[in-house]
C-alpha cells in the first residue's frame, strides 16, 4: 500500500487561493447587456423609482484601478421598513456587477462603502431593494482619464 502525499499547510493555501480567483462570482451579470437591460433583469419587472439611494463616487477620476464609492439607502432600518440588498452595475467593465450587498434585520444602516475598478468612462447605477418590495434607484456619469480592467 502506497502512502498518498502530505501537503503542507501553505501549498494547500495557494491552491485553494488560486480557484479562489479563477471563479466569477454567481451573480456575475453578461457584457452583453445593456445597463437598462440590467436593471430590468434585477427588478423582475417591478418598478424601479428614483430617490431613497446614494450613489457618491468622483465623477472626474484619474485613475480607474481603485476608485472609492460609497451607497447609502435613506431607511430608518426597521423590523418593517429596511434595505435588504444594495447593487452596483457598470456600463462598460468585463464584470458589470461591481457590488452586491445584502442586509439582514439587524444591520444597524445601510450602507457599504468599498473601491472598484473602472475599465472607462461610463455610467453607474445603485439600486435597493426595500423589504416592502419598493426598489429605488440612482445613476451617475464617471469620467475616468487612465482606464483599467481592460483586457488585450
Amino acid at each position: 500500500m502506497s502512502a498518498l502525499p502530505r501537503f503542507g499547510r501553505r501549498p494547500l493555501l495557494a491552491a485553494a487561493a488560486m480557484l479562489c480567483l479563477q471563479t466569477r462570482p454567481a451573480g456575475a451579470v453578461s457584457a452583453a447587456l445593456s445597463l437598462q437591460q440590467m436593471v430590468d433583469r434585477w427588478a423582475g419587472g417591478q418598478p424601479v423609482r428614483e430617490g431613497k439611494v446614494r450613489l457618491q463616487i468622483a465623477e472626474l477620476v484619474e485613475n480607474g484601478n481603485a476608485v472609492p464609492i460609497t451607497v447609502r439607502v435613506d431607511s430608518p432600518m426597521s423590523a418593517t421598513d429596511r434595505v435588504e440588498e444594495i447593487i452596483v452595475f457598470n456600463e462598460h467593465n468585463p464584470q458589470r456587477d461591481v457590488l452586491r450587498a445584502s442586509f439582514g434585520p439587524s444591520s444597524g444602516r445601510a450602507e457599504i462603502s468599498t473601491r472598484i475598478r473602472l475599465a472607462t468612462s461610463q455610467q453607474l447605477v445603485a439600486l435597493a431593494r426595500l423589504a416592502d418590495g419598493s426598489q429605488w434607484s440612482h445613476r451617475v456619469e464617471v469620467i475616468v482619464t487612465l482606464a483599467a480592467c481592460i483586457e488585450g
